[in-house]
């Protein structure tokens, strides 16, 4: 699955639209947001995770989108449910992110 780049334009109503969404925050001058782009592809793509929403959000150029999870250092991890926030937080470990996402598939729709 491919990850979606969003903006303040777009952000709430594909939040709204689907289901279970994660959002990976990021900026442009952040290393270690880049050293995890391609992890975050590749947990995109990841079978255990279908139906959920794979985006990435440049939180400078969002602010909008960076208040809706409240974020506060890059990268920044935030996982949606049916348009509201479950759970958010600043990390650069792919088994958090992984836990973050099975905690959210483990979530029964409403």
């Amino acid at each position: 699955m491919a990850v979606r780049l969003l903006t303040d334009v777009d952000f709430k109503s594909n939040i709204e639209r689907h289901d279970k969404v994660i959002v990976k925050y990021f900026a442009d001058w952040c290393g270690s947001c880049k050293l995890f782009a391609p992890k975050f592809k590749r947990l995109s793509g990841d079978e255990r995770f279908t139906g959920v929403e794979f985006v990435e959000v440049n939180a400078e150029e969002s602010p909008e989108a960076r208040k809706a999870a409240g974020v506060d250092n890059l990268p920044f991890f935030a996982t949606f449910k049916n348009g509201r926030l479950v759970k958010g937080e600043s990390t650069s470990k792919e088994e958090f992110v992984v836990g973050m996402l099975e905690e959210l598939q483990s979530q029964t729709s409403n």
